[in-house]
């Protein structure tokens, strides 16, 4: 073996198996006697497990301090709701269009039926970063000495990007969890050789893949540091490795094959540039410039001070790679497919403490050796002061804890917009969602949409094996808008903004008809989405209609579509050649691209008869009055309230 087992905080060794150093017996035998005695040498004797059960411990209280805020985010609302549909519809969803967070949905399926709420929800996250703050501490102990694992597994808990992922029903954290025990384990087989130990490691490796592809990253940072590491390492450990690699990527291949088939895996991601990589700084490091600042300069000084080296590999040869090699290979790959999500990296986060605590180890080295022989302190009270240091950037950061722990902290609030629903809508009454993904806000909060109609929704979700269901062609949705004077209309915040445009005809159908035949009555702004009321603008009516008639509504482009499918059915014959060649060719360039949506190819011009024989000329037939001109459109009964609130932009 290359290490010795670390003693409770003072740097010596302490014996593997042939008797107990007489410190630690004097230490043993002033405890007292009983529970307390076992506490006392679970916490003193026992440098380890203190560093372990103290950065699971915070983690654990820095998690359940959000756990209950009210509310959920749009990500969490879709593991919510595909997660209480049973085992099939779980499937057919997964072979349709979400593979790539399928296994995280069947977990959750079981975990919800249990108990259906937001808390349990979130309760595996919350015990994933619990569990990965002790791994964390763990790493440290092994590879240094217990009080850099203690200051690590602490620095881990109280990162405000952890408190944040640890209340989020998404399986970022349970990924993280995966990394660190896989990190465990590749340590404990780079040291003993064993092939069980091996077979261990690509197992979890392979597993944590399954719940988020970029975990397999994390096997790119462990080669790296068998390269750093080469004096050390043996030819049966780089075959080891090797094998338990593959295995796992092998075993990774039909997941990688169903997601990158599914088209809305392609769009998930987005191409980083450099705010990007400054963002996945603050994340790492914290948000607030002095911890940042304070945590880089750590790990600057653990690069060039590093502490000697326990076993075949040394920390800052596993931690610097666990953070630079998969962050440098997915922004690299974001490059040419968008593949980038911050969360997707989150696991690689657990080397930032790690180096920042061997920093601090030797920053208390050199202090201690600065001070007089007589008043140099004991290294159990170095080891308190450096916890008491980590204590002290939590107390910086905690206006940002306190944030996350509320739901006016989170950029969504998607329980205030249910509330205004209910507030609002009536049953009965019309919804249209925009895009099709603010239908979430329905399907989480059914309570505050109770009764109303949803327009343009042609299967629910679990029926059609879609996240937010399938809505209907354009048509159809221009014949149902046809019916109503007045519809709701819930916008997300980017839907309703003049830059966005719309990703199907649908969508476009929607902000058609909305901006040509209706206008705003009233507008009510949530942080999550925009709840407006339209009403039917007042058709126009001519001069010689008569008094008391109402004037019917006409959607031509609807109009059109239907005398076109009367033509290919052969029911208008007359009506067709009325309307010679301009009848197709002038109708909006909309009704070809809704047929084509619909499943419906756009139908051609009709063809031009043949020439016939010249015949004599025929009685030119007198010309019919010219119809008098229609007059200007009234001014529609149903005005806006608020003449500074303007409709939604044109498509």
């Amino acid at each position: 073996m290359y290490r010795s087992q670390s003693s409770a905080f003072t740097g010596t060794p302490t014996a593997s198996g042939h008797g107990t150093p007489a410190g630690t017996a004097r230490r043993a035998a002033a405890v007292p006697s009983g529970h307390l005695r076992t506490l006392a040498r679970l916490l003193l004797v026992r440098p380890a497990a203190t560093a372990v059960t103290a950065g699971s411990v915070v983690a654990l209280a820095v998690g359940l301090w959000g756990v209950d805020r009210g509310s959920m985010g749009r990500e969490e609302s879709a593991t919510y709701q595909i997660a209480r549909r049973s085992l099939p519809e779980i499937w057919q969803l997964i072979g349709s269009s979400d593979a790539v967070h399928g296994v995280y949905y069947v977990l959750m399926h079981f975990v919800l039926r249990l108990h259906p709420g937001e808390v349990m929800l979130r309760l595996p996250s919350v015990l994933a970063v619990a569990v990965t703050a002790g791994l964390v501490a763990a790493i440290g102990t092994r590879l240094a000495r217990a009080r850099v694992g203690l200051w690590a597994g602490l620095l881990y808990a109280v990162t405000p990007a952890i408190g944040s992922y640890a209340t989020d029903g998404r399986p970022f954290a349970l990924v993280c969890a995966g990394a660190a025990a896989a990190t465990l384990l590749f340590l404990r087989a780079v040291e003993f050789g064993r092939g069980r130990d091996w077979c261990r490691y690509g197992a979890v490796v392979g597993c944590t893949a399954y719940l988020q592809e970029s975990a397999a990253l994390l096997l790119a940072a462990h080669a790296v540091t068998l390269l750093v590491s080469w004096r050390r390492i043996s030819p049966e450990v780089w075959r080891g490795w090797t094998v338990a690699a593959a295995a796992a990527l092998t075993a990774l291949f039909p997941l990688l094959t169903l997601t990158f088939g599914q088209d809305e895996a392609a769009h998930r991601g987005q191409t980083p540039g450099i705010d990007r990589v400054e963002e996945l700084l603050r994340t790492f490091a914290g948000p607030s410039p002095l911890v940042i600042t304070t945590v880089l300069l750590l790990i600057c000084v653990a690069l060039n001070a590093p502490l000697p080296r326990m076993g075949r590999v040394s920390l800052g040869a596993l931690a610097l790679p666990l953070v630079l090699v998969p962050s440098a290979l997915l922004i690299s790959l974001a490059q040419v497919a968008p593949l980038y999500h911050q969360s997707s990296l989150l696991f690689a986060l657990a080397g930032v403490p790690l180096l920042a605590a061997v920093g601090g180890a030797r920053c208390a080295t050199v202090v201690g050796r600065l001070l007089p022989q007589g008043h140099r302190p004991h290294r159990a009270a170095a080891a308190l002061t450096g916890a008491a240091a980590v204590a002290a950037a939590c107390l910086w950061q905690l206006p940002q804890h306190r944030a996350q722990a509320t739901a006016d902290g989170r950029p969504e609030d998607m329980a205030a917009v249910a509330r205004l629903a209910a507030r609002e809508l009536q049953p009965g009454d019309p919804v249209l969602y925009l895009p099709s993904h603010a239908r979430r806000h329905a399907l989480t909060y059914p309570a505050g949409f109770a009764g109303t109609k949803d327009l343009a929704l042609q299967a629910p979700p679990a029926a059609s094996g879609t996240v937010y269901g399938k809505e209907t062609d354009p048509i159809e949705l221009r014949r149902r808008l046809a019916k109503v004077d007045r519809v709701w209309l819930l916008a997300e915040r980017r839907a309703a903004d003049t830059s966005w445009r719309p990703t199907s005809a649908t969508e476009a159908a929607k902000l058609s008809v909305i901006n040509e035949q209706f206008v705003l009555r009233g507008e009510f702004p949530e942080r999550s989405g925009v709840l407006r009321m339209y009403v039917r603008r007042a058709p126009e009516r001519p001069i010689d209609w008569p008094v008391g008639k109402p004037v019917p509504v006409v959607d031509p482009v609807l109009e059109a579509y239907e005398k076109k499918r009367a033509r290919e059915r052969g029911e208008t014959v007359e009506a067709a050649e009325a309307e010679g060649p301009e009848g197709a060719a002038g109708a909006p360039a909309e009704l070809s691209a809704v047929e084509e949506h619909a499943g419906h190819p756009a139908p051609a011009a009709p063809a031009a008869p043949a020439p016939a024989a010249p015949a004599a000329p025929a009685p030119a037939a007198p010309a019919p009055p010219a119809a008098p001109a229609p007059a200007a459109p009234a001014a529609p009964e149903t005005a806006p309230d608020r003449a500074d609130v303007p409709p939604p932009h044109a498509h």
